[in-house]
């Protein structure tokens, strides 16, 4: 069975069917002058070589067929792509296939370009750029999400600045996917129940490089009308369509796994929309091993990774017991094919507060899936900590079992060409198909000459894209040639660009610089040392504060006197974010701080020379020194209001007597030597250890090889060991209440504490468990854990043990207490496992 497909290609360039479904395209450019040939109108318009395909008369195709230079450096090109997909890469040439046998990363979005628009903002980019680098790098990996067949809003700004929102259509047939092929070659459709009736999903195939996305579509005749519309929008907001999504992806999706990729041993959960899948997974190995579902739950757990991204706990998506009820059909399969009450397995999205009405945690059930759980950056490990306490309690909160990796950029897909050249001639071509460890004193070697020519390149190129665009949106709200015209005469190429573009939400605080207009007027308009403002975002449909806040800024703009410096461009997307970070001089972040759980946009400026101004939150925090960029806040503990107050004058004042000043400082060959330097210390130290590259590298050395060892030791001799665990589990829970701490005894000798205490175990056996002297963290230290040994059976006592430990007499003795916790070979505790307790 064909793929579906309208273009019918003449003899001799079959490739290029390959070549433009491969969206490889978005981040390797060799293949740009080769569609500008084919029609470069349509390349210009669209930079779609599937949909330019799609576009081109028979009578131009068989004109390139028989043009030999054509057919030449399509060959040429053909085989530059074999070459790349036959390489084993990075990962391959150091860990070879054995390591790793594959890994599916779930996420409800992907942004890996405007050809495949299934994305709504940061999350959906950084899904993206991981699928991007693990190409790159021979991860073997494939995406699993859903192919929307609106997806989400695109953005227009009436005359009177209000934004509007419109839904195109995704016509599969004009986008870069084919279908998925099942065992028997057919189109692989996948079933999940629902009340009343099956839902049958389509599945569809992207490729990116050596790594394949599938995406799952409801948009399929045999379903109802209504079901149809499952996988319409993203992000819906009414929780019954969020729910159903949900289940599609995290239940359905695994199901697409196991007809695709059955050896699959790393599932990385991208946000907690795909949590569904821990369950589905256990089933699946329950059904295959003969094994109990909850020994099945333990032995897949191991292969479980969970990314959260969310600042704040109302982030979270939840559900009503009765909505969830409702729908559990879904979850039936595991019911009928264990005996689990529903109820029982409901309880992994719980808190175990015992409210009857508490609703269904996403997050809660991805969390308890997974034995490893990390965050996006330093800060947001600490922010998340918070955050999933409930789910362990009594434990300390800096032992609530969340780590980082701190998110990273596809370096490649956000450098401009000048960039590029730069990069390659001092770093060589493959330097983002390996490590990143070398690239530091490479770059640190440019010249100013070639740093700031790079700069002049990519302002210039900003501004012709920033004046062709604001010509167009004018043109199409019907606005007069005059009007249209003059868009032609905005901005400058010479002048301090700062760019700041997100989402127009009130913790971003978007609109932090326009709290004192008369100051930013006179910063911009500046006569020595001019600045201009190149601005972009879309507000959530429902968010009207967020649509006011985008009114706001373009009033703004469009005083007489600031039309030449400020420019709101509308309809934000990747497209429009390439633009911006090649070509602004100095990024701007205002997030309130801690609710930027990471942000990305500023690392994408790095690579090109810009540099950030931010909030110290999310990356920044961790990343920022005084010779890299600027900082604004810090951690106090002002109120909101003060703090906006604060943050708004100290950025106008680094703005006019930091950055400004360094910018326009020049000496006798024009060249602002101080700025040059604190690009090229950005450039060399940030833009390697904020790379994909680095964290794709974090994610296998840290997590997805140690994971798949344990999962394979667990479901190896039949799930022995995983079977072991549940025993264990089971034993712990039924004898933990008649654990108990006796008194200790304290003395202090040649400056220790020693401590010795009788600990009664009851049922459980003496090497299920681990003892522990505890104390509290003395300002930014750690705690201090120290492990107590055990020593002799406690007289008269069943199965009970003196246990002892000394610590050095540098606190009081009062500061210590004594703890007893789970301890099992390769069980993550308290992830797996969560019991406690303290002395009393």
């Amino acid at each position: 069975m064909a793929d579906l497909s309208p273009v019918d290609l003449p003899d001799g360039l079959a490739a290029l069917r390959d070549l433009a479904l491969d969206l490889r395209w978005t981040w390797s450019h060799e293949a740009d002058s080769l569609w500008r040939r084919i029609d470069a109108e349509t390349w210009e318009r669209t930079h779609d070589p599937w949909v330019l395909l799609q576009d081109i008369s028979p009578d131009r195709l068989r004109a390139l067929a028989a043009d030999p230079l054509f057919a030449a450096e399509l060959r040429r090109l053909a085989r530059a792509r074999g070459s790349y997909l036959s390489d084993p890469g990075w990962f391959g040439s150091t860990y070879g296939n054995a390591a790793l046998k594959g890994v599916a990363y779930f996420s409800m979005e992907y942004g890996l370009g405007e050809a495949l628009p299934l994305y709504a903002g940061g999350l959906g980019v950084l899904a993206g750029d991981y699928l991007k680098t693990a190409s790159d790098l021979g991860v073997p990996t494939i995406g699993i999400g859903l192919l929307y067949s609106q997806g989400y809003f695109r953005q227009a700004i009436d005359a009177g600045g209000w934004q509007h929102e419109s839904y195109p259509s995704n016509d599969p047939g004009m986008l870069p996917i084919r279908p998925a092929r099942g065992p028997d070659g057919g189109w692989l459709h996948i079933p999940l129940d629902l009340p009343g009736r099956t839902l049958t999903l389509r599945v569809w195939r992207a490729q990116a490089g050596r790594v394949w996305l599938y995406l799952l579509d409801a948009n399929n005749p045999v379903n109802t009308p209504a079901d149809r519309g499952i996988t319409g929008r993203l992000y819906e907001a009414g929780a019954e369509l969020r729910l159903l999504q949900e289940l599609v992806l995290g239940i359905a999706g695994w199901r697409v796994v196991e007809a695709v990729a059955p050896d699959t041993e790393i599932c990385h959960l991208n946000e907690g929309h795909a949590a569904f899948v821990v369950i589905e997974r256990a089933r699946c190995l329950q059904r295959r091993s003969g094994r109990s579902f909850w020994e099945a739950f333990w032995a897949t757990r191991a292969g479980n990774i969970f990314t959260t991204h969310t600042p704040v706990d109302a982030g979270f998506d939840r559900f009503s017991g009765a909505l969830i009820a409702t729908y559990a059909r879904a979850l039936d399969g595991i019911v009928r094919e264990t005996g689990v009450p529903l109820a029982e397995l409901l309880a992994l999205g719980h808190a175990g507060s015992g409210n009857r009405d508490e609703p269904f945690n996403m997050a809660y059930l991805a969390m308890r899936g997974a034995a490893r759980s990390i965050a996006v950056s330093r800060q947001h490990e600490t922010v998340s900590r918070r955050i999933f306490r409930p789910l362990f309690p009594r434990w300390p909160e800096a032992e609530v079992p969340v780590g980082h990796v701190t998110n990273g950029v596809h370096v490649p897909t956000w450098d401009a060409p000048a960039a590029d050249r730069l990069w390659t001639a001092a770093c060589g071509k493959e330097r983002w198909r390996c490590a990143p460890d070398t690239l530091v004193d490479q770059i640190a070697g440019l010249s100013d000459d070639e740093l700031w020519a790079m700069r002049g390149a990519g302002r210039e190129a900003l501004v012709d894209n920033a004046r062709r665009r604001l010509a167009r949106h004018l043109a199409a709200r019907g606005h007069s040639p005059q009007v249209v015209a003059a868009a032609g005469q905005v901005l400058d190429p010479n002048i301090l660009t700062l760019g700041f573009a997100r989402r127009f939400t009130l913790y971003k605080r978007p609109n932090l610089l326009l709290r004192d207009t008369a100051r930013l007027g006179r910063l911009l308009t500046d006569p020595r040392r001019p600045a201009q403002l190149v601005i972009a975002g879309k507000a959530h449909p429902a968010d009207a504060e967020g649509k006011r806040m985008i009114q706001e800024w373009i009033a703004f703009a469009r005083q007489p006197e600031l039309r030449p410096r400020v420019v709101f461009l509308e309809d934000y997307d990747l497209y429009l974010a390439e633009e911006l970070v090649q070509g602004v001089d100095v990024w701007i972040n205002t997030p309130r701080r801690p609710w930027e759980a990471c942000g990305t946009s500023g690392m994408k400026v790095l690579v090109n020379g810009g540099l950030n101004l931010s909030v110290l939150d999310g990356w920044w925090e961790e990343a920022y020194d005084p010779g890299t960029g600027w900082a604004v806040g810090d951690g106090d503990s002002l109120d909101d209001s003060a703090r906006d107050r604060r943050d708004a004058a100290a950025l106008l004042d680094i703005l006019e007597n930091e950055v400004a000043p360094e910018f326009y400082a020049r000496d006798g060959t024009g060249l602002p030597r101080a700025w040059l330097s604190r690009i090229r210390r950005s450039m060399s130290r940030l833009t390697p250890a904020y790379s994909s590259n680095r964290m794709v590298l974090d994610y296998i050395e840290r997590l997805y090889l140690p994971a798949a060892s344990e999962y394979r030791r667990r479901v190896a001799d039949d799930c022995a060991a995983a079977t072991g665990m549940r025993d264990w589990e089971c034993r712990l829970r039924r004898g933990w209440p008649r654990v108990h701490i006796g008194e200790p005894a304290v003395v202090q000798t040649d400056g220790e504490w020693r401590f010795s205490t009788p600990i009664y175990l009851g049922d459980i056996g003496v090497d299920e468990v681990r003892a522990e002297l505890y104390a509290e963290p003395l300002g930014d230290g750690p705690a201090v854990v120290v492990a107590m040994n055990r020593g002799a059976p406690v007289p008269g006592g069943a199965n009970a043990y003196l246990y002892a430990a000394a610590i050095p007499a540098g606190r009081p003795r009062e500061d210590y207490t004594i703890r007893v916790a789970p301890a099992f070979a390769g069980v993550n505790v308290p992830a797996e496992l969560p019991l406690i307790l303290w002395q009393r």
